[in-house]
C-alpha cells in the first residue's frame, strides 16, 4: 500500500531543487541528487515531479514569483515611469551585489540549454520576455522609444552577467538616460 505523501513534501521537494539548481545549474544536478538534499524517496520525487524538466519548470516558476514579488516591492513607493525604471534597475543591482548571486536562473537556464524548446525553456524565455515588456512600457510612459528601451534592456542584461563592483554605474547610466529623456 502506497504511503500517504506528508503534507508540503512538494514544497520540500522543490526548496531542495532549486537550491541545487541555482547553485550547480540544471544539467549538473542529477534527481539523486535531489532525492537525497530533499531527504525523499524517489517514488516521491517523481509523484509530484514526473521528469527532471518538470521540476527545472516548477524551479523557474518558483523563481519568477520571488522575482516579481521583489520588484513589486521595489517599485511599490516609485512615483512615475523615470523612478520606476531607476528603481527597477536598482533593484536588480542590489540583487547581483548579494553572497551568492550565480546570475539570473532564466538566463543560467537558456544558457545550458540553447536551442531548446521543453517547458523550463519556455517559462524562462516567457519571464524574459515580461520582463522586456515591463520595460518598454514604463519606457513608453516616459515618452521614450524602442531605441531607448533596448538600451535600458541592455544596461539589465549586463547587470546579470557583469561584475558585481559595477552593479552602481549601470543604476547611474539609466539614471542619466532617464534624466536626458525628461529634459528632451
Amino acid at each position: 500500500m502506497a504511503r500517504t505523501p506528508v503534507p508540503g513534501t512538494r514544497d520540500t521537494v522543490l526548496t531542495a531543487a532549486a537550491g541545487l539548481f541555482y547553485r550547480y545549474g540544471v544539467r549538473a544536478v542529477g534527481m539523486a541528487q535531489v532525492v537525497e538534499a530533499a531527504a525523499c524517496g524517489k517514488n516521491l520525487l517523481y509523484r509530484h515531479f514526473p521528469s527532471k524538466a518538470s521540476l527545472a519548470a516548477a524551479y523557474l516558476r518558483l523563481y519568477r514569483t520571488e522575482r516579481e514579488r521583489s520588484v513589486a516591492e521595489a517599485l511599490r513607493w516609485a512615483d512615475g515611469p523615470g523612478p520606476k525604471l531607476v528603481t527597477l534597475v536598482g533593484e536588480i543591482a542590489e540583487m547581483v551585489r548579494r553572497p551568492g548571486y550565480r546570475g539570473c536562473a532564466f538566463r543560467n537556464y537558456l544558457t545550458e540549454f540553447p536551442g531548446e524548446n521543453d517547458e523550463p525553456a519556455r517559462v524562462a524565455k516567457q519571464y524574459l520576455a515580461d520582463s522586456r515588456t515591463q520595460v518598454a512600457a514604463l519606457v513608453s510612459e516616459l515618452g521614450g522609444d524602442d531605441l531607448m528601451a533596448d538600451r535600458v534592456w541592455l544596461v539589465v542584461d549586463g547587470l546579470h552577467a557583469g561584475p558585481p563592483d559595477q552593479a552602481r554605474v549601470a543604476v547611474d547610466w539609466v539614471t542619466e538616460i532617464v534624466q536626458r529623456r525628461s529634459i528632451a
